[in-house]
C-alpha cells in the first residue's frame, strides 16, 4: 500500500532564504542523486551523492494539459489536473513522489528538484479513501485550485508550472516495490523520480527511499532522494506521537492541525503562501447579502478545510483577475460571514464579483 499516494510536480529550484524569520528549517541542501549508473549491478548497488543537481531540462514531445475524468460537481474547472490515459504525457519526465494533500513548502521543494532535473510533474492517486475504507476528509487546497497553487511555484522552478497527473489507486494498490517502479518506467516512461526521504510504497508500504533508488536504477531511472523541510515553529507535541511519519517535518497533518486551531498566520507559512477556502453556492444553499457590507455562506458551500469558528481580520475577498478587497472573517456554527470596509464593500464589487463563489485568503 502507498502511503497517501504519489504525485509527480513541475517545480524546481527553491531558494535556501525562504524558511528565514518562518521557523522553518530547510534540509533540502543535502539532496542525494542516485544516477542509473550506479545501479548497473543490482546486487552491489551503490549510491552517488552530489553536492548539487545540474540542470538537465527536457521536453516532452506533444505535452498539453487535459481535464481529470473525475471531478467533484460542485467545484469548478479543475484545468490543469490530468488523468493518466496518455502515457506520452509523462514519458521522459522527473515525477515528485508523495502525498500532496496541502501542497505545502515540502511538496513544493520536491518539484524544485524534479525541475532541476527534467521536466516535472506531480504524480497523484485518487480514490484511495474509498479503497482503503477512509472516512472521507475534506481537500485542504479545492481541488479546482490546485492549478493556480502550482502556477505560483513556476517562479522556483525554471519558470515552469508543474502540472498534476492522477492515477487511480486502486490500479496501483496490490504492486510490489518493484512492480510499481517498473509501471513508472514502462507504462508511464518517466526518466526519473524525487522522493523524501521519508517516502514508502509499494503493497503495504514495503519499499523506502533506499529501495525505491535501488530499483530505479535497475529500470534506467534516476532517482533523487532529498531531506525533509522541517518546521521549527511550533512543537505540536499533541500530534498523534504513534505515527512513525511525524518526525518534525512540514506537513499535510500539520497544516490541518493549525487550521483546526485557528493558527491562519502558521498555516500560511507551511503553505508558503495565504490559505484560500473557496466557497460555492448551490442550489439548496446560497449566499446572502445582508447590511453593512455582508455576505453569508452556509458552511455547507465550502469545497475545501476552513478554519475552526471564530473571528479572522487580516483577510482578503478575492474577485475577478485575481484582485482583492480586505475584509473580516466570522465563523460561526452554522455560517461564515465575510464582512468588508466600507469603501471596499458589495457597492463598489457590482459587477465584478460572482457571488455563485467567493474565494477567501486567510492571513493575507
Amino acid at each position: 500500500m502507498f502511503t497517501g499516494g504519489s504525485r509527480v510536480s513541475h517545480y524546481l529550484r527553491e531558494c535556501d532564504h525562504l524558511g528565514v524569520g518562518l521557523g522553518l528549517e530547510f534540509y533540502g541542501s543535502r539532496i542525494v542523486r542516485f544516477s542509473s549508473l550506479a545501479f548497473k549491478n543490482p546486487r552491489s548497488a551503490a549510491s552517488a551523492t552530489a553536492p548539487g543537481l545540474h540542470s538537465r531540462m527536457s521536453s516532452l514531445p506533444g505535452f498539453h494539459p487535459c481535464f481529470s475524468q473525475r471531478r467533484d460537481s460542485r467545484q469548478i474547472s479543475s484545468q490543469g489536473i490530468s488523468s493518466v490515459s496518455d502515457n506520452l504525457l509523462l514519458k521522459g519526465g522527473v515525477v515528485a513522489l508523495g502525498k500532496f494533500d496541502a501542497l505545502h513548502i515540502g511538496h513544493r521543494e520536491l518539484a524544485i528538484q524534479a525541475s532541476k532535473a527534467g521536466v516535472p510533474f506531480l504524480l497523484s492517486f485518487v480514490g484511495m479513501s474509498e479503497v482503503l475504507g477512509w472516512e472521507p476528509r475534506i481537500r485542504i487546497v479545492a481541488k479546482c485550485d490546485r492549478p493556480r497553487v502550482l502556477s505560483t511555484w513556476a517562479q522556483y522552478c525554471g519558470n515552469a508550472t508543474p502540472v498534476e497527473y492522477e492515477i487511480e489507486f486502486s490500479s496501483v494498490r496490490s504492486l510490489s516495490p518493484r512492480r510499481f517502479v517498473e509501471k513508472l518506467a514502462k507504462e508511464l516512461g518517466v526518466k526519473g523520480v524525487v522522493a523524501g526521504e521519508n517516502y514508502r510504497f509499494g503493497y503495504k508500504a514495503s519499499g523506502d527511499s533506499s529501495e525505491l533508488a535501488r530499483l530505479c536504477g535497475e529500470y534506467g531511472m534516476d532517482a533523487y532522494i532529498i531531506s525533509s523541510v522541517m518546521d521549527k515553529n511550533q512543537d505540536l507535541t499533541h500530534l498523534d506521537s504513534n505515527d512513525l511519519k511525524e518526525r518534525g517535518q512540514v506537513s499535510s497533518t500539520r497544516v490541518r492541525y493549525a487550521l483546526a486551531l485557528g493558527e491562519t498566520e502558521y498555516v500560511s507559512q507551511l503553505l508558503g503562501r495565504p490559505h484560500r477556502l473557496i466557497l460555492k453556492s448551490t442550489e439548496h444553499s446560497r449566499f446572502t447579502v445582508g447590511s453593512r457590507d455582508r455576505i453569508s455562506s452556509p458552511k455547507t458551500c465550502s469545497i475545501n478545510l476552513a478554519p475552526k469558528d471564530g473571528t479572522y481580520c487580516r483577510c482578503s475577498l478575492v474577485i475577478d483577475h485575481g484582485n482583492s478587497v480586505p475584509c473580516r472573517v466570522v465563523i460561526d456554527s452554522t455560517h461564515i460571514h465575510v464582512e468588508m470596509e466600507e469603501d471596499a464593500g458589495l457597492s463598489n464589487l457590482n459587477g465584478s464579483t460572482n457571488l455563485e463563489i467567493l474565494r477567501i485568503e486567510f492571513g493575507s
